[in-house]
């Protein structure tokens, strides 16, 4: 596989980045490269603009942009690029998050951005990873054997609760 980062994950402030390394330890995990910026809509217009811009000749295929409060950034670069742009709503004191997630999924005509739920960086990166996976058969077999895995793991969890009971269940779980 490439060591070229194939998607661009970027960040309207450094406090976005605890909530956003769930994306980047998704990506790790499947090996595929990204890189990560951080880039106000609002501070920095112009080195966004550059950077969404330049995003497809840099060879990214994919980009996930993370934005609280008014949650302009996944937008602002979805006007300067082609490729398929995934916005990650942030969680806000002020409207929980309300306010971005609406700011995102409501993107006008001709203007697309696929919108996950609030604070949801693993959606946003596995989205991104089916993505890949339309033109990659090694991703695409390692993102089949991932949801094997997840079924697994709660056909386990049934057969155990079915065992013991709901209470010695919550017991055991503490």
């Amino acid at each position: 596989m490439s060591t070229e980062p194939r998607v661009l994950i970027v960040l309207g402030s450094d406090s976005d980045l605890p909530v956003m390394a769930a994306a980047c330890s998704t990506f790790d995990e499947f090996g595929v490269p990204y890189s990560l910026r951080i880039l106000s809509a609002h501070r920095v217009p112009h080195e966004l603009a550059t950077v969404a811009t330049a995003a497809k000749d840099d060879n990214y295929q994919v980009i996930i942009a993370a934005a609280g409060m008014a949650a302009h950034l996944p937008g602002v670069i979805a006007a300067h690029t082609t490729l398929p742009v995934i916005g990650v709503p942030l969680q806000s004191k002020v409207l929980d998050g309300q306010d971005a997630l609406y700011s995102i999924v409501q993107m006008p005509p001709g203007v697309p951005v696929a919108c996950v739920g609030i604070n949801a960086a693993k959606n946003a990166a596995l989205l991104a990873l089916q993505i890949l996976a339309a033109s990659d058969s090694d991703l695409s077999d390692a993102l089949i054997r991932y949801k094997q895995t997840m079924a697994e793991t709660v056909l386990n969890k049934d057969k155990k609760v079915q065992a013991i009971g709901y209470r010695a269940y919550l017991q055991e779980r503490g």
